[in-house]
Order: C-alpha cells, then sequence, then structure tokens
C-alpha cells in the first residue's frame, strides 16, 4: 500500500527529477514493513511515541519541514476541541496517541561534502492514530511530500481587439506515470524547494517549463486574493490571517487547493501572470518542446483559450481550481 500510495502523488516536475534514475537528484527508497526493525522516540514537544523504520534518524524526521508543519496544524486543530465547547467533538475529544513511518524516499547524489548534495528527506508515507475516549479512530494514512506552487500564464496578442476573446493559457502536456499517461495536459507546476518562497518557485517553473522570464513582482497569487489578508502558504507554520469558516479557525491552513486532503499534505497556491505578446510568439510556443531533459523532463507545450480552460484541462485539479479563482475574481472585480 505505501508503495502505490507514493506513486499515486508523483504528479509534480521536482518528482520526476528526483524519481529519474539518469539524474543527478536520484532517489533512494526505504520501505520498512512492521515487522523489521523499527526504531521509537517520544517527540520532545508533543510528547507522542514515533516509529522509524531502519535507516531512517529521529533528526532526520524532525528537520523535515513537511512532517514539522503537519503536525503542528493537527496538534492545532486537536486542541480546538477543548477551548470550544460548540466544537463537534468536545464531549469526547480526539488526540494523536502515535505515529508510525512507514517508508521514505530520500532526494540528492548522495555524495555529501565536497562531492555533492547529501541526500535529503523527499517523501515520507507515514501511518498516525488518532482516537478518542471511546476507542474510535479517524482516518490516519499520510502521505508527506510538501508543497507546490501552480501558474496561471495567460497570453493575449498584442493586436487583439476583443481580449476575451483571444485570450490564452499556456499548457503542459507530459508524461505522468502516476496517471498512467505519457500526455497528461495540465497548467504549469513544481514542488517548492525547501527554504524557498512560492513566489520565487512559480518564476523558476516558468522560466524553465515555458522559457518566460518573469519577475516575482510580476506575479499575482490568487490564492491570496480569494482568502483576504495573509499569504500563500501560511497557517500555523508560517503565520496566517483570516477568520472562522465552516467552524474551523481559517489561519490554520495555508491559503491554497488541497488536491487530495484524504490521504496528501500537499496543497497549491496558484499564481497567475498576464501579458500581451506578438501573434506571431504564439504560433511559436505552441507545440515547442522544452523542460529539462537531463532531469527526466518532456514537456511539449500547448495553447488553449481561457475560455475553454474548463474542458481542456478538465482531468488537471489544478486547472480547475484556477478557472474557478480567476472568473471568481473577475466577478468581484479584484482582478
Amino acid at each position: 500500500m505505501p508503495v502505490i500510495l507514493a506513486a499515486l502523488y508523483q504528479s509534480r516536475t521536482t518528482l520526476f527529477r528526483a524519481w529519474t534514475s539518469s539524474s543527478p537528484f536520484a532517489s533512494r527508497s526505504a520501505w520498512a514493513p512492521t515487522s523489521s526493525k523499527m526504531s521509537t522516540f517520544q517527540h520532545p514537544e508533543y510528547h507522542i511515541p514515533i516509529s522509524l523504520p531502519e535507516g531512517l534518524s529521529q533528526s532526520q524526521l524532525l528537520s523535515f519541514r513537511p512532517f514539522a508543519n503537519w503536525l503542528a496544524t493537527l496538534q492545532t486543530s486537536l486542541a480546538a476541541q477543548h477551548s470550544r465547547p460548540d466544537h463537534p467533538f468536545h464531549r469526547d475529544p480526539y488526540a494523536l496517541r502515535s505515529v508510525t513511518v512507514q517508508s521514505y524516499d530520500l532526494f540528492g547524489t548522495g555524495k555529501g561534502k565536497g562531492g555533492g548534495s547529501a541526500p535529503r528527506l523527499g517523501f515520507v508515507k507515514l501511518t498516525s492514530r488518532v482516537a478518542n475516549g471511546a476507542g474510535e479512530t479517524l482516518p490516519g494514512a499520510v502521505f508527506l511530500r510538501g508543497p507546490s506552487v501552480a501558474m496561471l500564464v495567460l497570453l493575449v496578442p498584442d493586436d487583439a481587439a476583443d481580449v476575451d476573446a483571444e485570450r490564452r493559457v499556456l499548457l503542459t502536456v507530459q508524461p505522468r506515470v502516476a496517471a498512467g499517461s505519457l500526455g497528461f495536459a495540465e497548467l504549469p507546476a513544481g514542488m517548492v524547494d525547501e527554504g524557498g518562497t512560492f513566489a520565487g518557485q512559480a518564476a523558476r517553473e516558468m522560466e524553465e517549463e515555458l522559457g518566460l522570464v518573469i519577475g516575482e513582482h510580476e506575479l499575482v497569487c490568487l490564492s491570496d486574493l480569494a482568502g483576504g489578508v495573509g499569504g500563500a502558504g501560511e497557517g500555523v507554520g508560517g503565520g496566517g490571517g483570516g477568520g472562522a469558516v465552516g467552524g474551523e479557525d481559517h489561519r490554520l491552513l495555508p491559503r491554497a487547493v488541497y488536491p487530495s486532503a484524504g490521504g496528501c499534505d500537499e496543497y497549491i497556491p496558484i499564481y497567475m501572470h498576464e501579458r500581451r505578446v506578438p501573434r506571431e510568439q504564439l504560433a511559436q510556443w505552441s507545440g515547442k518542446l522544452t523542460g529539462l531533459r537531463d532531469q527526466g523532463e518532456r514537456i511539449t507545450l500547448k495553447l488553449v483559450r481561457m475560455r475553454d480552460l474548463w474542458k481542456e484541462g478538465a482531468k488537471d485539479a489544478k486547472c480547475l481550481a484556477a478557472v474557478a479563482l480567476w472568473e471568481g475574481l473577475r466577478r468581484e472585480g479584484k482582478i
């Protein structure tokens, strides 16, 4: 099951860089069934038992930002059961009882000191036991990979008389093995590097995948505009803002779309950039091959009309989220 779950979430450009054996980002995987050698330690802050497979150290896991953010957010949500009498679980609150890491993947060359980057945690598959006093449990299988960023790139011919009719969107078409496809059409996207910014990663992805050099200041975060105050990626692990939504404190989660909240921590803020370009340039971009070939990328560019994005990108959650945000913000006059 962990191997299957890991495959299901191979959905971003950086993932191909990590998993391609010919890439300098070659990955190493360790799958440890419950019968193999495990080690257990108590979390220094939350005092819950955490079991690790052989080869994964306590310091590696605790310094893995997706794990730290997930744990902090979950514990804050659990604490709200006690502080709010109107919480649906107030009478018999749930608590995180234990965490078991089942498998992990390392990114990097594995050379370290002077010979390349040392391997770092890339993905973690774990199970968590969340139970109340009556012994009732909540589903606790989690695939940790951290945030990504998606870009809605809008291009308008510089001689267009009717902008709405001629506005185009740049999509990437590339192999997505997890989806069983060699030609999956989607919005450009990429994983956010450790210590990187969302806007900075969006700009880098547009240059690498689309050949467009765009400054961070030229990007508009649609997720931020829809959420009000605060910023992309903010939440328990990085600030926040906003009010209560649906009984849940809105500050707990970042302003982004969660494509698979039932099993994965990944969240994706969506950025937008629009520019006018020569009409002949649009023709050159359509069908262009791009991507970092030595890192496993095989990308073809595709141009579609913005008014058709909802159906051209209907299989891509990022596309549908971008359409909803763009149309909603336009209705409210925010873009």
